[in-house]
């Protein structure tokens, strides 16, 4: 049970970042951010409220789901559910309609498959623990 819980922490740690990073773009002055990163500043200016609206879901909804993971209520793999589908849709966006790679190379994809990467495994972390039992 102790790996749970450290592995439970862990989850709301990496959303809790997920959260702040959120607040931080979607309050950033683009203006200075244009100085030392164009690309990004141009992406936050050109992205779409409904990309804004996914990114939002995605890490409130994760650290949702992992407050209820340390609850260890069953509900939990639903959000981060939720999460990794709203993250997939936010990175659509961003790789699709705006073409991250081509504006910043291939190393720019690594990152976003970290967090998708993540996402999922906290999915199924998640169900995992509902089919064993841990959560109810």
């Amino acid at each position: 049970m102790r790996t749970f819980w450290i592995i439970a922490t862990a989850i709301l740690l990496w959303n809790l970042l997920g959260d702040a990073a959120y607040l931080m773009q979607a309050s950033a002055d683009l203006d200075e951010l244009a100085k030392t990163d164009p690309v990004t500043a141009r992406a936050f200016m050109q992205m779409p409220a409904w990309a804004w609206g996914a990114y939002a879901v995605a890490v409130w909804s994760g650290t949702f789901g992992a407050m209820l993971l340390l609850m260890r209520r069953g509900w939990a793999w639903a959000f981060f559910a939720l999460s990794l589908t709203a993250v997939i849709v936010q990175f659509a966006w961003s790789f699709l309609d705006f073409d991250m790679l081509g504006a910043k190379g291939p190393s720019s994809a690594i990152f976003p498959l970290v967090i998708v990467g993540i996402a999922l495994a906290s999915l199924v972390y998640a169900r995992r623990k509902k089919a064993d039992g841990t959560l109810h």
